[in-house]
């Protein structure tokens, strides 16, 4: 199946239906450490489900892949949250479908995050993973630990094209 994806630019507002934007821009905030210091309060919630989850925090070291991309499969974590921020500074991809029992081709969405800002996956919504597209790209990462599974994979009969304009 052939389908074009148009990545659009990342708001929190656009975005809400997947999970958060980590990112200052319109965002209150206060002073602290004696006012040298802006503090832009719970950006985020870390969900980590059941009682055995703990939040842990992680960097993955990634690789841009070949565009136009094939979107073989999404995965979803169904017991916690998952962030990235960028710790570069530099634009990245962002592709979701809703939370559910499996995604659903037609309902994938994509995003391009301006390298200034972070997203947190909300429990269960179904994500492409982490789609660099610099050379090499670190991100911090937050998410769940605990003895349980918390990753499941979808993998689609037919694949997805997403086709990224030249000028991200």
């Amino acid at each position: 199946m052939r389908q074009i994806l148009k990545p659009y630019p990342l708001t929190q507002e656009a975005f809400a239906p997947f999970g958060d934007v980590i990112e200052t821009a319109g965002r209150d905030h206060y002073l602290i450490n004696n006012g040298s210091t802006q503090r832009f309060h719970r950006l985020a919630d870390v969900d980590t489900g059941p009682d055995d989850g703990k939040a842990i925090i992680s960097i993955f070291r990634a690789q841009a892949l070949e565009l136009p991309l094939r979107i073989r499969m999404l995965e979803r974590h169904p017991l916690g949250s998952q962030a990235f921020v960028p710790l570069k500074g530099k634009p990245f991809l962002v592709v979701v479908a809703p939370a559910g029992d499996t995604p659903s081709p037609h309902a994938i969405r994509a995003f391009i995050a301006n390298g200034e800002q972070g997203i947190n996956y909300h429990r269960g919504v179904w994500h492409h993973p982490v789609l660099a597209l610099s050379d090499i790209d670190d991100f911090l990462i937050v998410d769940r630990s605990g003895i349980a599974n918390n990753c499941d994979e979808y993998y689609f009969a037919d694949t997805v094209e997403l086709w990224l304009e030249a000028s991200h």
